[in-house]
């Protein structure tokens, strides 16, 4: 057996001036905004990171606050090469109350796998934490087998001390870009783990980069200074894959390269809202069996985690939200031909988002609709995020995080923005008849967020046989945000069961969406 020493090197730089301190040692409410500086430092002693066991290996680097949008305009070849040859799924983050589109979030949302109602960090003071049943994938990995080599490198200091990436792994480089300036402190992260990548023999490591995200702050994300940044860590990511390239052992090695981003930021600069530009996220895969120039649209912020656990063919922990990069939904609402706004004018006119044509096999039952109303939400309409959470803000419709692509919506309190005939809304989704011969049980999984107020009803309902719908789940006055599995009992001699989702006697009462349907 291997003798393992966690070792973590955490090192501040001593400020240059005396006006260059800062006194506030209270928990960061965001990287600080006052370093530009560039100035030689030190180099980080290389620490003693133990040899691997796997020829299975995984770089995963961290860029925080990079729009995926801005890398086309930006000089950053090297993430130019990775989308062209790999898979890149973009997607958006949740909002208040859920968490704030804020760093401590992000990246806990990244290291653990798990959206911030299960890791319980919903800002930057990392309040409720829980880390304990939600670690980070390096710390997962020492738990399946000790004998992995684990490295992580940051230079936003909480990461490190909050425990998003923790004491048990490997070797830690932790420095404080907040203090010493990130241009400076990137260029120390990157050069320990040049070093470490190159020479030592690490199966995962995980390296952050923070100097985007305070030009987003200092300058706005639409700034040349912005894309100087995005060059600039660009530059850095380019001497990281070089120094993979260079290892002695490369040739039998199959290395997969990860990059990914904790939250957005607005054009003029900042982030922690709502907004759309705020909320974009990515995640871009890169290796053996990837597919080229992929651009999914079901990938979520959560799938860092199972991606690495995949490369490393180990099985994905119980728990997790997220599934590999790999991974297409086999969802049939992901079929569906989206159409742009017609009555939603605060909607782009170039976003597309809405049908209420269902896909093959499915039907939708809006015939007790009142006449009017809003056109994308006259009963059951297939949607996206950004499409969905554009037609109003800041209603908890961003809070969707475990729907992906494609999913459908009842949403009356949208629909009754605009005005139409007496009577209230009612529209039911209804799925193929499923194959239950021989069972004496099914079990009908979705992904679901209701949102209630008032008289509205959303009940789940089964048909045998083509027979009468009876209710298996109604929801009540709570709202709720799951992955719902539901098991009912197969009448003896039934072959088929129909699934129907019905909306009714709500008006301007909130919303209904669910997301793959499937009946085990």
């Amino acid at each position: 057996m291997r003798l393992r020493i966690a070792l973590t090197v955490i090192i501040a730089l001593i400020p240059l001036t005396a006006a260059a301190a800062d006194p506030d040692s209270g928990p960061p409410a965001e990287h600080k905004i006052l370093n530009s500086r560039t100035a030689a430092a030190a180099p980080v002693p290389v620490p003693a990171v133990p040899s691997g066991i796997s020829t299975d290996k995984v770089l995963v680097i961290g860029l925080d606050g990079l729009r995926h949008d801005r890398i086309a305009p930006a000089d950053a070849p090297n993430l130019d090469a990775l989308i062209s040859g790999g898979t890149l799924g973009t997607s958006l983050l949740y909002t208040n109350p859920m968490a704030a589109t804020s760093s401590g979030p992000g990246w806990s949302t990244i290291a653990t796998g798990v959206w911030p109602d299960r890791h319980k960090v919903k800002d930057n003071s990392f309040t409720g934490k829980r880390y304990d049943l939600y670690p980070d994938f390096l710390t997962r990995i020492e738990g399946v087998n000790p004998a992995y080599s684990t490295y992580a490198a940051v230079d936003w200091k909480p990461l490190g001390e909050q425990g998003t990436f923790g004491a048990g792994i490997d070797a830690r480089v932790v420095l404080d870009g907040d203090s010493a300036g990130y241009p400076a402190e990137d260029e120390r992260i990157t050069q320990v783990s040049e070093q470490v990548l190159r020479d030592r023999n690490p199966d995962i490591a995980f390296v952050y980069l923070g100097q985007i995200d305070i030009a987003g702050h200092n300058s706005g994300a639409g700034s040349q200074a912005y894309l100087n940044a995005v060059k600039a860590n660009d530059a850095q990511i380019g001497r990281l894959l070089s120094a993979v390239r260079a290892r002695p052992t490369y040739a039998s090695e199959r290395w997969t390269v990860v990059v990914a981003t904790d939250h957005g930021h607005t054009g003029i600069g900042g982030h922690g809202g709502s907004t759309i530009e705020e909320r974009r996220t990515f995640v871009l895969a890169s290796g053996p069996g990837i597919p080229a120039g992929a651009r999914p649209a079901d990938t979520r912020l959560v799938d860092v985690a199972a991606t690495v656990f995949a490369r490393l063919g180990l099985p994905r922990p119980a728990g997790l939200d997220g599934t590999s990069v790999t991974v297409r939904s086999a969802d049939p609402f992901e079929t569906v031909a989206l159409s742009p706004r017609v009555h939603e004018t605060g909607i782009p006119a170039g976003v597309t988002g809405f049908t209420h044509l269902p896909p093959a096999g499915w039907a939708v039952d809006s015939t007790a609709l009142p006449s009017g109303g809003v056109e994308e939400w006259r009963g059951w309409s297939f949607t996206t995020d950004e499409f969905w959470s554009r037609a109003e803000r800041d209603q908890w419709r961003e809070l969707f995080v475990r729907g992906r692509g494609v999913f459908a919506v009842a949403d009356s309190d949208e629909w009754d923005d605009r005005s139409h005939g007496a009577g209230t809304y009612a529209s039911s989704l209804i799925s193929p008849a499923y194959d239950v011969a021989g069972r004496t049980s099914a079990v009908i999984n979705y992904t679901t967020l209701y949102r209630p107020e008032g008289n509205q009803k959303a009940h789940v309902q089964v048909s045998f046989d083509g027979g009468a719908f009876t209710t298996v789940k109604a929801y009540g006055s709570e709202a709720v945000s799951t992955v719902e599995a539901l098991a009912v009992t197969v009448p003896p001699g039934a072959t088929t069961m129909a699934v129907r989702f019905r909306y009714f006697d709500a008006a301007n009462n909130w919303y209904w969406a669910v997301d793959d349907v499937r009946v085990s």
